[in-house]
């Protein structure tokens, strides 16, 4: 799996943080690597820093749970009596790679957390994201390197696009429901229509946003 950019990464744990920080739990530099999978507590608090020189964050020396939203940035939790602020956004997994191609091996390896709007999250667990390669999906306006974020359900219904498991492998199409068949039609024409095995056939979830970032 490639590298994430810095910059991605950077903002996602911007995103943890204040997550984290709205609901008054703050946490430790270890905490911060633990959720991101760092190697090292190093590897955390250095972003972490950044974010503090970014004017992103503010940090109270001395203290282990002492990184707090920057003052001026609009974002630091109000006290109570001040007016009520929008509800801060759910975090959800960036679970691997899915193909928008033929099927390629789906692999569940976390790479970080992405953040959503509280509405769109649903409950615990049912929300996720796969990072997509290949061109299948083009005319859908789902290009390689994209993020869709996929909500967990087993049945899709018909014209939906979902994400696809077939044995060990997985990928994102639109679903047809053509009788006792089922179709994973491309947004491509330069890709053919698969017909798997309804029996083989798991649908993992139908994808509910994209996502892209430019740099």
């Amino acid at each position: 799996m490639g590298r994430t950019p810095t910059g991605q990464t950077r903002d996602r744990i911007f995103m943890y943080m204040r997550e984290r920080l709205l609901a008054g739990r703050p946490p430790t530099v270890r905490e911060v690597q633990e959720a991101f999978g760092f190697r090292s507590v190093q590897s955390a608090r250095e972003h972490l820093e950044a974010l503090v020189a970014e004017g992103r964050l503010d940090k109270d020396p001395g203290k282990s749970r002492g990184y707090r939203l920057n003052a001026g940035s609009g974002e630091a939790r109000r006290e109570p009596g001040g007016g009520s602020a929008a509800m801060p956004p759910r975090l959800i997994p960036l679970l691997g790679r899915v193909s928008a191609g033929a099927f390629s091996l789906a692999v569940e390896d976390l790479e970080g957390y992405l953040p959503i709007a509280p509405d769109r999250a649903g409950a615990e667990d049912t929300v996720f994201g796969l990072r997509v390669r290949g061109e299948s999906m083009r005319d859908a306006g789902i290009l390689p390197g994209d993020i869709v974020i996929v909500r967990r359900q087993p049945k899709a219904d018909d014209g939906a696009i979902v994400v696809a498991l077939v044995g060990e492998e997985a990928t994102v199409k639109r679903l047809r429901l053509r009788g006792e068949r089922v179709e994973l039609h491309p947004e491509n024409p330069d890709y053919q229509v698969m017909t798997p095995d309804p029996k083989q056939l798991e649908i993992v979830g139908r994808v509910i946003e994209v996502r892209r970032y430019l740099d």
